[in-house]
């Protein structure tokens, strides 16, 4: 039976959390390869021994960073998907929660953006290609249903809509910061009345 000492005492929530926020920023502006435990480790004022008292490697710290903030980012899209709205009304929610998203987990987005691609490859990841295969035919059959209810223009190209709001979404985690001038619900609000404006059936 093992020894209780430092190594078996089990980690805070609080501490964990922490350690997860410092280590998605520094994955963020440095890039996964590019980013070294002890990096982490001394972004978090400790020893890299120390970090693996928490995670396993480097890689299960990404890990859960992204599988937290798809679960999240899931449980808000399922919420919406599931109400019965009309496709502008689901766009819009969609919009918003997405930006909400952005703000609860502006790096791990960064890092979903410029990562995923390539992480998807390796078995422990497989999930971000489920989860990018499900985020598509949510909003491509959102679309798809906006054109045939006449809610939508009949000549967009649903694909090319689909890539122009998913991208200029996103992109938002390259400049947004929490706690700044407007809130998330605000900059989706902004965004809708861009966006919606150009492809809503004008009376």
């Amino acid at each position: 039976m093992p020894k209780q000492n430092a190594k078996n005492v089990t980690p805070s929530p609080a501490r964990r959390r922490e350690l997860l926020a410092t280590a998605a920023e520094v994955f963020a502006a440095q890039g996964y390869n590019a980013t070294t435990v002890r990096k982490i480790a001394d972004e978090a004022g400790m020893l890299a021994g120390s970090l693996y008292y928490h995670f396993d490697s480097k890689e299960g710290i990404l890990d859960e960073i992204l599988s937290t903030f798809l679960d999240e980012l899931w449980e808000g899209y399922d919420t919406v998907l599931a109400a019965g709205l009309g496709p502008r009304e689901t766009i819009e929610a969609l919009v918003t929660e997405s930006f909400r998203e952005i703000d609860r987990h502006r790096a791990a987005v960064a890092i979903y953006q410029k990562e995923s691609r390539h992480l998807a490859r390796q078995p422990r990841f497989g999930y971000l290609a489920a989860s990018q295969e499900k985020f598509e035919k949510a909003w491509l059959g959102t679309l798809e249903r906006g054109v045939a209810d006449q809610v939508f223009r009949s000549d967009l190209d649903i694909r090319l809509t689909y890539r122009f709001v998913r991208d200029t979404v996103w992109v938002a985690a390259s400049w947004y910061r929490p706690g700044g001038l407007h809130t998330p619900e605000e900059i989706a609000r902004q965004y809708l009345s861009m966006v919606l404006d150009g492809i809503a059936v004008r009376e």
